[in-house]
This record gives structure tokens, sequence and C-alpha cells, in this order.
């Protein structure tokens, strides 16, 4: 009998996307810089690797991804639009 995976739905804040700055994303990849381990030749080849994260790192992400979705929503607001989560 073949295994049966869960198959979790999540819906994306699309309508939160267009309050993102480059702000934002500089700060989220500044915060991921020390899991990036770049080759010794990296200069010439443009190749690294990313380590896996640890647990501590994975509640940081979830703290920022939380925080984010906060104040990119605080700025729907602050623009008039109405909040609605999207179909």
């Amino acid at each position: 009998m073949p295994s049966r995976g869960k198959l979790w739905l999540m819906k994306l804040r699309l309508d939160l996307l267009e309050h993102l700055t480059k702000e934002d994303i500089l700060e989220e990849a500044a915060a991921n810089q020390h899991r990036y381990k770049a080759e010794p030749s990296f200069s010439k080849t443009g190749v690294g690797h990313l380590s896996p994260r640890s647990t501590q790192d994975s509640v940081n992400e979830a703290e920022r991804s939380q925080a984010l979705t906060q104040k990119l929503t605080q700025r729907l607001h602050k623009n008039g639009k109405r909040g609605e989560r999207p179909n």
C-alpha cells in the first residue's frame, strides 16, 4: 500500500508584497548571512553553500517572519487599504 503524505495548504499574503521594501529584503538576507559559507575560490567561481539551520535559527526566522508580517500589515493599513486576506 503506497504511503500517503499530508498536504498542508498555506495562503500567501500576496497583498502584502507590494509593501515590501528593499530594506526589508536586505535585513532578512543579513540575518541569514552567518549561514553562508563561500568556497575558497568564491571570487572566481561564485559558488558557495548554505549550512543547515539550527533550531535557534528556525526560532529566529519564525520571529522575524511574524514581525515582518505585522510590519507589512501596518503599512497596508497606513496606506488606507483594507487588510482583507485574499481568498
